[in-house]
């Protein structure tokens, strides 16, 4: 039998690499921005990406109660950004959010205007799964920004492609 702990799983996946995210979102809820790896394409039609947060934090409520968030694609030069939201700087969220130039492009989520790609998304669906929440969104705003070198993460390390 092969039983596989916390950080035996931890330190296999640390062997994926993954392009780097921040997810956004605002409304009546609040405003917030977390650092994420584990985002994906589900679908073209419709338009469908999905990013999974550890729902063990209650801050990440408010991306549900909003009903819409942004998937934001970082570039290799963004590496400080990823750092001030991934919460490890001890940055403020209203501070994290000074460190770039964000707008809105349909659903009032935060957007960062030099992000390689945004994926604007109404929240339609989630799933719950052990420590984390996966959520789906409808893409209803898209901005492709310049052909970039993508910020990869691999081996608990930032890297560029």
């Amino acid at each position: 039998m092969n039983d596989v702990g916390p950080q035996a799983y931890r330190d296999a996946m640390a062997h994926f690499a993954g392009a780097v995210h921040i997810i956004t979102t605002d409304g009546a809820a609040g405003r917030r921005g977390v650092t994420v790896i584990a985002a994906c394409s589900v679908s073209d039609s419709p338009p469908t990406v999905l990013a999974c947060l550890n729902r063990e934090n209650p801050n990440n409520e408010c991306f549900i109660a909003n009903g819409r968030f942004a998937l934001n694609t970082l570039a290799a030069d963004q590496q400080e950004l990823s750092v001030a939201f991934s919460g490890l700087s001890g940055l403020a969220v209203e501070k994290r959010f000074e460190l770039g130039h964000w707008d809105t492009i349909a659903t009032g989520a935060p957007t960062l205007r030099e992000a390689i790609a945004v994926f604007d998304c109404e929240l339609f669906d989630t799933k719950d799964l052990a420590t984390h929440r996966v959520l789906f969104g409808k893409v209803t705003g898209l901005r492709v920004g310049d052909n970039l070198r993508p910020l990869l993460y691999h081996d608990r390390a930032y890297h560029v492609l």
